[in-house]
């Protein structure tokens, strides 16, 4: 059964709604798309994001809006996918995105992608299809590309092992887990698990 749908998804044009994002011009979709092709799931289904990742998304916004925005309003911060069009071959999607005013200017803020960098990234979990073994560098591929692009700092969330990516600008990559604090913006900081724990949602 999975080899004949392999084969139909192979041969079939794929909606252009069910590509999350591209990465060296190759199309990702959304993750559990083939069961929307074969009916078993909507695209509203596969797009939304879990309970846990939308609380953590809340905590962080939350925090960068009473710690850092208060004290320092140079930022744009921005959820919900927010497209990064790196070049015609690479269309980035971010679940946050903290952008300096000065590089995000209002003239550039339209109907479009976003074509300048922003200043930190933030990931929580992969949205995107990895069946391709081919697919298995993509976290680390699609990392090199934001740094590459200009960004300062990229964070990846993992809730299901509870572990924390920390890649910047002219230093080693760093994994840690997320009882321990990291670094948002200079000077402030934020915890995971703390959070979780004062929130009483236990992991």
């Amino acid at each position: 059964m999975t080899a004949t749908l392999e084969r139909r998804t192979r041969t079939r044009v794929i909606p252009q709604a069910l590509v999350y994002e591209v990465l060296d011009g190759k199309p990702f979709y959304y993750k559990n798309y083939k069961e929307v092709l074969s009916k078993k799931k909507t695209l509203e289904a596969i797009m939304g994001c879990s309970t846990l990742q939308a609380e953590l998304i809340s905590y962080i916004m939350e925090m960068f809006f009473t710690t850092v925005k208060p004290f320092n309003n140079q930022y744009r911060i921005y959820c919900n996918e927010i497209g990064s069009h790196i070049d015609h071959r690479n269309n980035l999607s971010n679940d946050i995105a903290i952008f300096e005013k000065s590089v995000l200017t209002p003239d550039k803020i339209n109907t479009k992608y976003a074509e300048v960098p922003a200043k930190v990234v933030i990931e929580i979990d992969i949205k995107a299809d990895l069946s391709d073994p081919e697919d298995s560098g993509y976290v680390y591929r699609k990392t090199q590309k934001l740094l590459d692009f200009g960004t300062e700092k990229v964070i990846w969330i993992f809730t299901l092992y509870g572990k924390i990516l920390i890649a910047e600008q002219g230093q080693d990559w760093i994994t840690r887990s997320w009882d321990k604090d990291v670094e948002l913006m200079a000077g402030h900081s934020f915890n995971i698990e703390n959070h979780l724990r004062q929130e009483g949602i236990i992991q």
